[in-house]
């Protein structure tokens, strides 16, 4: 049985957003124990560069998700102001 490029795309979605979430209980500085091991790290921006990619792939799909994601992290360095930065609707 072939499996379509939607189905590939979804599934693949779906594991990356599983990581992200694991990422988020245990190494993020941000939501889990992490915070413990590194109390002055946090992310500049609100929600956080991993919220953020997990939010822009269920509203914009895999590819373009991930784009916008890695755009993001390209924003985040120590000279940047950070803020209020939601994923922006279609």
């Amino acid at each position: 049985m072939r499996l379509k490029m939607a189905n590939v795309s979804q599934i693949i979605s779906k594991i990356i957003i599983k990581l992200i979430n694991i990422y988020q209980h245990t190494l993020s500085p941000d939501h889990g124990w992490g915070r413990l091991l590194f109390s002055r790290a946090g992310c500049r921006f609100y929600p956080s560069c991993s919220e953020y990619i997990k939010q822009s792939i269920i509203e914009r799909g895999l590819l373009i998700g991930l784009i916008f994601g890695f755009k993001r992290l390209g924003r985040c360095h120590p000279f940047s102001l950070g803020g209020y930065d939601p994923v922006r609707k279609q």
